[in-house]
């Protein structure tokens, strides 16, 4: 494959739609309203279907989006650092606002298999913190984080649920990070995720999975980060080991 043509040369009728979206979005930039499916096909001289799936490609990649005024151009990806910078300070590098809605807080017995990565004991309380991610009042994102209730045991009442937490755990309770383990993986939203966050289910999502440690090398959170594929990407520095 040669820029996305088959070396048989032969091109499917949407790939070649697609290549003349994509200059158009280049012509119309960041906001620009782009024609009705409509239009589109009449213009290139082919089936609605196969704009739509045109149309699908970009979305996908977040090189489109929908709006209430129709299909706009989108703005560039976020770039989150592969790092222990927080998301507040990995979307402010960017100048972009940060946000985050409750979506609950609550506290449970730790069952076994959690137990471990937030050194915790079977049964200890835990805390539960789960909140949609924004970017200039845009979902892009669902966090869930875990930690014991004695790291934190005031988290419900002195934390801000809009603000940073690993910023509440430096400024308010002393708790430096050390280093963390972290994977990344593609998932899809599941139904109740793809509503909190505003997708379609079937929109790729970039999944992030972290257990940190504080300074002390001690196990302190639990973390599932769940970012939109069109809007994330991340990046990281190698060096040789």
């Amino acid at each position: 494959m040669r820029s996305g043509i088959p070396e048989h040369g032969r091109i499917p009728k949407y790939y070649a739609v697609k290549a003349r979206v994509s200059v158009l979005v280049e012509e119309l930039g960041e906001g620009g309203l782009l024609p009705t499916e409509r239009d589109l096909a009449e213009q290139y001289e082919v089936s609605r279907e196969t704009v739509r799936q045109a149309l699908r490609e970009l979305l996908l990649e977040g090189r489109l989006r929908r709006s209430g005024r129709g299909t706009v151009v989108a703005g560039p990806k976020l770039e989150q650092p592969l790092s222990l910078a927080s998301y507040t300070e990995g979307v402010r590098r960017q100048g972009r606002r940060p946000g985050r809605h409750l979506i609950g807080l609550e506290r449970f017995p730790c069952p076994p298999e959690l137990a471990r990565g937030i050194g915790a004991e079977a049964g200890e309380p835990v805390w539960h913190l789960e909140r949609v991610l924004l970017a200039d009042d845009e979902r892009v994102g669902l966090e869930s984080t875990y930690l014991r209730v004695a790291r934190a045991p005031r988290l419900d009442s002195d934390f801000q649920p809009d603000s940073s937490f690993y910023e509440y755990l430096r400024d308010r309770l002393g708790i430096s990070f050390g280093d963390a383990d972290e994977k990344l993986e593609t998932v899809l939203a599941t139904p109740r995720e793809a509503l909190l966050i505003g997708t379609p289910p079937a929109l790729p999502m970039l999944l992030i999975h972290r257990f940190s440690r504080d300074q002390d090398g001690r196990p302190l959170e639990r973390v599932r980060s769940l970012y939109r594929g069109d809007r994330f990407s991340f990046t990281t520095r190698l060096r040789p080991e």
